[in-house]
């Protein structure tokens, strides 16, 4: 069990969507929160709104495509609060640029918030779990990684976390031994304001940021009629299975028919394919 109450956290993309919800619930069970995001105004929209509540916390610029930028986050969030024991390494963007129409500054983009800003949080963070003798690092990825066949034209997000699961579930081979413990969180379909705001987080190197609205092709969702939850319904989902130091959580239970139809049919078929041929041969 991890008990989370009184203890402080760090929630990178903490300014709006899933991040807001978690550092609010937070908040609210008696953890100090900063609140990371690249936008710095969200992030101080929240603390304020956390704080007047009676809550504590605090608002921090990050950009965590870059890891420089990751290292003074956990600085300052270190001097507001000393040893960060809970990482919600949360922050994201997405991206339904089709495969044929994928350019290098997407790509690139999406693996290296989704991906790399997740590693890079998780890692910066470790060191000082692992000599306080415990801690717990959650990492957003999403069921578009575990089940990429769940929103089709998707391939740069699928990918990039799907990463983050492979990541995650290697990492906590690791830090067991320490008292780390680690939880992937798979959204299924939160109403995060990513239409209006995605194209406002793209960091300069890879296009700059733009009022932009995102545009999500008719082929994603044609088939897949998603039900959509909010922050505020979904973070006590996440804390709860924090608490229960679960290996995963997700929010959609009727997600698991599309999670059979993947690798209890597919996955499975290959096995028994595999089997064959080794009795055969």
């Amino acid at each position: 069990m991890t008990e989370v109450s009184g203890k402080a956290a760090v929630v990178t993309g903490g300014g709006s969507g899933i991040g807001m919800g978690l550092a609010k619930e937070l908040a609210r069970v008696g953890v100090s929160v900063a609140i990371a995001d690249i936008l710095l105004d969200n992030a101080r929209t929240v603390a304020d709104e956390i704080n007047a509540a009676g809550g504590t916390a605090v608002a921090i610029h990050c950009d965590v495509c870059e890891r420089s930028s990751i290292e003074e986050m956990k600085a300052e969030a270190n001097a507001a609060f000393g040893t960060i024991e809970l990482v919600f390494a949360n922050a994201g963007a997405t991206s339904f640029a089709s495969a044929a129409e994928l350019t290098t500054s997407e790509l690139d983009w999406m693996v290296a918030v989704n991906q790399g800003g997740v590693i890079w949080t998780a890692l910066t963070f470790l060191p000082d779990m692992v000599e306080a003798g415990g801690g717990h690092i959650v990492a957003t990825a999403s069921m578009a990684g575990l089940i990429p066949s769940l929103v089709p034209v998707h391939t740069a997000y699928s990918a990039a976390k799907l990463g983050v699961i492979g990541f995650i579930q290697n990492l906590q081979l690791e830090v067991a031994e320490h008292g780390v413990v680690t939880t992937i969180y798979c959204p299924g379909g939160v109403l995060n304001g990513m239409r209006d705001n995605n194209s406002r987080y793209r960091p300069q190197r890879f296009g700059g940021p733009s009022d932009e609205q995102m545009r999500a092709p008719k082929a994603s969702f044609k088939d897949n009629r998603l039900r959509f939850m909010t922050p505020d319904e979904v973070a006590p989902i996440v804390l709860r299975a924090v608490r229960d130091d679960r290996p995963f959580v997700f929010d959609h239970a009727e997600q698991r028919a599309d999670f059979r139809r993947l690798y209890a049919d597919v996955v499975e078929s290959c096995f028994d394919d595999i089997e064959r041929w080794e009795q055969e041969h």
